[in-house]
């Protein structure tokens, strides 16, 4: 019997976006590599610093037929956001009396709020084109969008008390996770059933990786649509409610071209 022959290095380089093969001169990185590292490290430097549009996001939203308010977090700039994660949980008190305004007599189903979390980029590339996709799937399972909130300087618990003010059953965060090296626009939506201060990530699911080399729009959309339908239906979502949503796609791992993939070896 013949063996199988053992894959070779470029072969693993084709399959993963990580930093593998990258060669060396001397005891250092060649020089490509070292500059597609440098690129890299820039590219998610600059997206947790990019300037959050909300004004800009509102106009999107409304084309996809959601009218959002816009509140913030009592940080009072991007340092104190990077340095207090707990003011970033918090709404600021012109927000607070602005939603306390809109306190519903009966609860709302689903509040969606979107927040420039650690990646204002991934908010503006990837939220938008998510509810496009999204947005049609809660209409037909008759899960009503009661409440849509952008935010800014969000973190994700401040999902929490935005849902508690206005009486929603489930909230749903989008929000841009903290970049890597290797995605600085990534998004993600975590969902909590009956929100509240003090909840916990053990209360939350949460579907990640939500940009052009990850999880693509619609796969992104069937499984928050599914979280969402049994997150209603049974009353619970985080460690409680498991994705068994068996949507069978098949996963990719797309590698972005970058100086990095014509490394020396």
């Amino acid at each position: 019997m013949t063996a199988k022959p053992a894959g070779s290095i470029a072969d693993l380089r084709k399959l993963t976006p990580a930093r593998v093969a990258l060669g060396r001169s001397g005891g250092s990185l060649p020089t490509r590599a070292l500059l597609g590292f440098m690129l890299d490290h820039a590219r998610a430097r600059d997206a947790v610093h990019a300037v959050f549009d909300a004004a800009a996001l509102i106009s999107d939203l409304a084309d996809v037929g959601l009218e959002a308010v816009v509140v913030s977090s009592r940080v009072g700039n991007r340092q104190d956001y990077l340095r207090r994660p707990d003011l970033g949980r918090q709404l600021d008190q012109a927000s607070l009396r602005l939603l306390q305004s809109r306190k519903r007599a009966a609860a709302c189903p689903l509040a969606i709020v979107i927040g420039d979390g650690l990646s204002p980029t991934a908010v503006h590339a990837h939220a938008v084109g998510l509810l496009r996709n999204l947005l049609p799937r809660l209409a037909a399972d008759g899960a009503g969008v009661g409440a849509a909130v952008v935010a800014s300087g969000a973190r994700v618990a401040l999902g929490d008390e935005i849902g508690a003010l206005l009486k929603a059953r489930i909230v749903l965060v989008l929000i841009g996770e903290r970049p890597g090296l290797s995605s600085p626009d990534s998004l993600g939506a975590y969902l909590t059933f009956n929100p509240r201060i003090g909840r916990t990530d053990a209360d939350r699911n949460c579907v990640s990786n939500i940009h052009g080399d990850g999880l693509s729009y619609d796969e992104a959309a069937f499984k928050i649509g599914w979280l969402i339908r049994e997150g209603l239906r049974r009353e619970v979502t985080g460690v409680a409610l498991k994705d068994e949503s068996g949507d069978g796609a098949v996963r990719r791992i797309a590698v972005r071209s970058s100086p990095r993939d014509e490394a020396a070896t």
